[in-house]
């Protein structure tokens, strides 16, 4: 009988390169692999496109996770009568002789062929900022968009808390927006963000401060940046920012992850929602996308409770069912549009 063929590798690559939870990989079909053949060549197949693959290599998720990943991997051989595999101690050896380091990477394979690498702290929240790291929502938004392209393409789209920047980099790489705000209002996260663009091709347009922005702006020849579009990273807060701030950005699109997960940010969002949708002198009121991952069912009612009080109608995204390039269990993620 034939193997497992290449899709059992794949799968455990897509999902060790971006470090997904080790839980997630495939460990159980891989163990039923070995018992029905037990042979060291699938193990060698695994350890080329994980551990030894370019990204890993130039990119690598943290010297922990690989550490447990191998420690598994090798598990898995013994537990067979397959011959050993002196790659895998080898492999195990040296990262064991690297020192942690305080930033690790993720890359994440989109099923366009592109790969989004980010860098990452490796303390959870480092700093007194959550957006250091990649949350689901990131994810899901991501993907929504990627089935959705024409909702971006030739347009300016403002993302507000953009993170470290996993929605925006691949919507910039996939959906051909005109122009791309990422936002942030954190100077470390702005950092980090601005790091990760360049990461994947990006340059930022240098310094760019509002004013100058509202002039330049709209001078562009239609249809020229499609290709590259003109990457902006602004530091946003939500309380102080004017309308008039606002207007000068000209979004045609909005969208946040994971922004709605305190009551008191829940009103700041709200507040900003309401000065976009004041800002907008004789141009289109901005599209509105919220993806939230529900971590606590009364904050996320509350969002909804606080729109519906100030008149922010909203409505449902139905998921996507497929999943592109989270291949776990789906946490409990919704994308609702609004109309400010």
């Amino acid at each position: 009988a034939p193997g497992p063929g290449p899709g059992l590798a794949l799968r455990f690559q897509r999902r060790f390169l971006a470090a997904r939870p080790l839980r997630s990989l495939p460990w159980p079909e891989l163990e039923q692999s070995l018992r029905t053949a037990p042979d060291s060549a699938l193990l060698a197949d695994i350890l080329d496109k994980t551990i030894l693959h370019p990204l890993c290599v130039k990119y690598p998720p943290s010297a922990k996770y690989r550490r447990c990943f191998l420690t598994e991997l090798i598990k898995k051989l013994e537990s067979t009568a397959a011959e050993p595999l002196d790659e895998l101690y080898e492999a195990l050896v040296d990262v064991l002789k690297e020192e942690e380091s305080t930033h690790c990477y993720k890359n994440y394979l989109l099923p366009t062929g592109d790969c989004v690498s980010l860098c990452e702290s490796t303390a959870l929240i480092s700093g007194g900022t959550t957006g250091l790291l990649t949350w689901e929502a990131a994810l899901h938004l991501a993907q929504w968009a990627l089935h959705n392209p024409g909702l971006f393409r030739d347009r300016t789209i403002l993302e507000l808390g953009s993170g470290i920047g996993f929605t925006g980099i691949a919507i910039c790489k996939t959906c051909q927006p005109r122009t791309f705000i990422f936002s942030d209002c954190h100077p470390r996260v702005l950092r980090q963000l601005e790091e990760n663009i360049r990461l994947n091709g990006f340059t930022p347009e240098p310094d760019v401060t509002w004013s100058i922005q509202t002039e330049s702006q709209g001078q562009e020849v239609e249809g020229e940046k499609c290709q590259n579009p003109e990457v902006i990273v602004a530091e946003l807060d939500w309380g102080s920012v004017t309308e008039k701030q606002l207007l000068g950005l000209r979004a045609d699109v909005v969208i946040a992850a994971d922004v709605v997960y305190d009551p008191e940010i829940i009103l700041a969002l709200i507040g900003m929602l309401q000065k976009l949708s004041t800002s907008r002198a004789d141009r289109k009121v901005p599209e509105v996308f919220i993806a939230s991952t529900i971590r606590n069912p009364d904050t996320y009612q509350l969002f909804r409770a606080e729109l519906d009080k100030v008149g922010i109608r909203w409505q449902m995204i139905p998921a996507h069912s497929s999943c592109d390039f989270l291949y776990d269990v789906q946490p409990d993620v919704t994308i609702l549009q609004l109309f400010i």
